[in-house]
């Protein structure tokens, strides 16, 4: 598979990397052990060496979870993992304190079973806790030699900016998609200046795109997209007109909605490594096949037209989660 930088870090990964978030969290009942390790080693054998996962996934499960799976190949592969929650669960608020990150450094260690994180990320911004502060407590993990490389998640750009003049930002890992194009108002302006990577998570709107979704859709009682504004029913209903250009567009070009979306997120930067979750291998190799789909320059200029057009309805977080991003 093609790689990519992370921006001017020297970060190279996979132009694809694997949400590992859904096997355990977030999205219904956890994929079993056997079936969620064939998948991480599938998504290698298929040329990802880059993945995803946090404490705040299982407190710890996650972690544990892709330890197992990448431990015969763990020098070939980037892994990820983030910190910013009181005891690890996203339910009960942030915590960036100094200490904090330590202890989370050291659990990421033990419960990936390796001796370095690659990039570590910040969940989501503390704002009790000065970014500075945090950017210096990275800067002592990494010349400890705990971890590698540092990120944000969800940041905002006075954040960004404070923190990457302390300790130099590797990757923004936020949510961008034709379904969200929020980062596109200053956000991805921001990186390219300070030369930070960017790591679209739910590049695929949380299942959206791929069509498989509409207003008749049901999710499992324990699925977070219930609790999100932007799927209940009558959005879900309004935002199939997203759905039906990704299709007529994929159509167009024998491949799948999935891919077109994948394609088009790689086509805006070249410091740009979306990473789509999956619990199923034949989506993993859809997912992979995206990495080869080519939009031209006519094609691409074609869907922002479209897509500016299109007004999403519907808020992608409720508004207790709303107020965590951005800051």
């Amino acid at each position: 598979m093609e790689k990519r930088f992370l921006g001017n870090s020297g970060l190279e990964v996979s132009a694809l990397g694997l949400g590992c978030m859904g096997l355990t969290f977030g999205y219904g009942p956890a994929t079993p052990e056997a079936d969620a390790i064939s998948i991480i080693r599938e998504a290698y054998d298929l040329g990802v060496t880059f993945f995803d996962t946090a404490e705040a996934y299982s407190q710890g499960g996650n972690e544990v979870l892709l330890g197992k799976a990448v431990r015969s190949f763990r020098e070939q592969v980037v892994i990820a993992t983030k910190f910013g929650f009181k005891d690890g669960d996203s339910s009960k608020g942030l915590d960036s304190r100094p200490e904090r990150i330590r202890r989370v450094a050291e659990s990421s260690l033990k419960y990936l079973n390796t001796d370095y994180i690659d990039l570590f990320y910040q969940h989501r911004v503390d704002p009790d806790v000065p970014i500075e502060d945090v950017a210096g407590t990275i800067g002592d993990l990494i010349k400890e030699g705990k971890i590698r490389y540092w990120g944000l998640s969800e940041a905002g750009v006075a954040t960004i900016r404070k923190a990457h003049a302390i300790q130099p930002v590797a990757a923004l890992q936020s949510e961008y998609s034709m379904f969200y194009r929020e980062p596109e108002k200053e956000i991805i302006a921001t990186l390219e200046e300070l030369g930070i990577g960017f790591v679209p998570f739910s590049p695929l709107g949380k299942g959206f795109l791929t069509g498989a979704i509409n207003a008749g859709t049901t999710f499992d009682p324990s699925d977070f997209r219930n609790s999100v504004p932007r799927f209940s029913k009558e959005n879900r209903e309004a935002n199939q007109v997203l759905v039906e250009l990704v299709g007529s567009i994929a159509k167009n070009k024998n491949v799948t909605p999935a891919q077109v979306a994948l394609a088009w997120l790689l086509a805006q930067k070249p410091w740009i490594v979306p990473i789509p979750g999956t619990t199923k291998l034949h989506r993993l190799e859809e997912n992979v096949g995206g990495v080869r789909i080519s939009l031209t320059e006519k094609e691409l200029a074609a869907i922002r037209t479209a897509l500016e057009g299109i007004e999403i309805a519907g808020e992608r977080y409720p508004s207790h989660l709303q107020a965590r991003v951005g800051k």
